[in-house]
């Protein structure tokens, strides 16, 4: 008996040993996966997401006047496996570990994820077309310090490839040596 009152006193000294949840904060992992969100400055559209979702919970759907996207996520449908967070290219896709998802079943519709996306005009052409990220431009061009990321990053994929050229012409000695030079404008210079 006394073994027993020693360890009560103890307990009533030194508090409760257990997490002080739902009165208070709660230990949470930093691997919990709670529940999938996309960073709309990262996304692209790509729909590599909406291809590897197991569950099928992601939707990309292009605006009525067709100058952006939409993405939904879902979370009622989402099966938290993450291959969505796995396979996004600019790292878009993550799961947070917000795990507090009690909801009733009257607003199970309600729990979606959504963003909208906006087409910018091309620094070049003007043709609509979505942005590289800046983060991925940056991780892309950080060892080339003739292209300018920024400007890069705002050229559609014909732009881009123009200013490519553009920076790696070259020019090729005629077959003849009294002939003219050769202009050539490839990324690579060819060799006779």
């Amino acid at each position: 008996m006394a073994g027993f009152l020693k360890v009560l006193f103890r307990n009533l000294l030194e508090g409760p040993s257990t997490d002080p949840f739902p009165l208070g904060e709660t230990f949470t992992p930093d691997r919990l996966r709670g529940k999938a969100v996309v960073d709309p400055d990262l996304c692209m559209g790509c729909g590599i997401c909406r291809h590897s979702c197991a569950a099928g919970a992601i939707n990309i759907s292009p605006l009525p006047d067709r100058k952006g996207f939409t993405i939904t996520i879902w979370q009622n449908s989402c099966c938290l496996c993450a291959s969505c967070r796995h396979y996004c290219p600019t790292g878009a896709m993550s799961i947070t570990t917000d795990w507090h998802t009690a909801h009733p079943e009257s607003e199970k519709f309600n729990r979606i994820e959504q963003q909208t996306i906006r087409y910018e005009p091309c620094a070049g052409c003007g043709e609509l077309m979505r942005p590289l990220p800046k983060k991925l431009a940056e991780k892309l061009y950080a060892y080339n310090d003739e292209i300018d990321r920024d400007l890069t990053r705002r050229l559609c994929p014909k732009c881009r490839q123009l200013e490519d050229a553009k920076r790696n012409a070259c020019v090729l000695p005629a077959a003849s040596g009294d002939a003219a030079a050769t202009s050539v404008t490839s990324a690579a210079p060819t060799k006779d």
